[in-house]
């Protein structure tokens, strides 16, 4: 199971770091991803981190802003968002991918086995 938490309503400019806390598996068996999902649309990649953590990778609206970290000792990963603008307003899901360690990481969410329940991002303009 995985439970993300940390979003909330923020000013635009503004940061928030999300937490997607894993129970009843070991985290570090996983790559990690975050995902969002606006009103309307589709849900979409953000970013994704390797199972040691070594590796990472963004979406092209995210990057330079977000940063994504995982602390396997905790079974915990986070997402850490900076400069945050209006158009970053969804709802956020974590998901964890059970994958071998040489694997490459993945935007498809498609290829995550299990996802948290999504925790809501609002910014102000």
């Amino acid at each position: 199971q995985l439970q993300a938490s940390g979003g909330g309503l923020v000013q635009a400019g503004g940061s928030l770091r999300l937490s997607c806390a894993a129970s009843g598996r070991t985290l570090r068996e996983y790559s990690v991803g975050w995902f969002r999902q606006a009103p309307g649309k589709e849900r979409e990649f953000v970013a994704a981190i390797s199972r040691g953590g070594g590796s990472s990778m963004y979406s092209e609206s995210v990057k330079g802003r977000f940063t994504i970290s995982r602390d396997n000792a905790k079974n915990t990963g986070y997402l850490r968002m900076d400069s945050l603008k209006s158009e970053d307003t969804a709802v956020y899901y974590c998901a964890a991918r059970r994958i071998i360690m040489t694997a490459p990481l993945s935007g498809d969410k498609e290829d995550y086995n299990y996802w948290g329940q999504g925790t809501q991002v609002t910014v102000s303009s």
